[in-house]
Formats: structure tokens, C-alpha cells, sequence
């Protein structure tokens, strides 16, 4: 019996269409973290908000580029 082949749980042609959205999206949070510690002061900074803001940048920005990776045609 031979193993079946691996498919994608996503549609192909929405890899172009996801990379854009998720990195969009990724640099959005991420320009408001800058500006979130930019204009507040050490006594107002929250590290719970800064840490969840980095992490999902961070995420948006990770699967963007995978995305984006896919996209073009290199397969990770």
C-alpha cells in the first residue's frame, strides 16, 4: 500500500492573499507597539500588554512570512 500523498489544509491560491493580510497585519501591531512604548512613561508601561502585543506581532508576522514563502514558491 503506498502512503498517501501530504496536501495542504489551505488552498493554494490563497497563499499570496494570506501572506499579505497576516504581514498587514503583523506590521500594525507592530507600529503600535513602538508607539505604545514611545509615547508612554516607565510608571504607566504595562509588561503584560507589551509582552501580548509582541507575541502577536510576532505570530502575525511569522506565519506572513511563511506565507509569503509558500507563496513564491519555496516550500518550508
Amino acid at each position: 500500500m503506498a502512503p498517501k500523498a501530504i496536501a495542504s489544509p489551505i488552498p493554494v491560491a490563497w497563499y499570496p492573499t494570506l501572506s499579505v493580510l497576516m504581514l498587514a497585519i503583523g506590521l500594525v501591531v507592530t507600529a503600535s507597539f513602538f508607539i505604545y512604548e514611545a509615547t508612554s512613561s516607565r510608571k504607566t508601561r504595562s509588561l503584560a500588554k507589551e509582552l501580548v502585543t509582541g507575541a502577536v506581532a510576532s505570530v502575525f508576522l511569522g506565519f506572513g512570512s511563511l506565507f509569503l514563502l509558500l507563496a513564491s514558491g519555496v516550500y518550508v
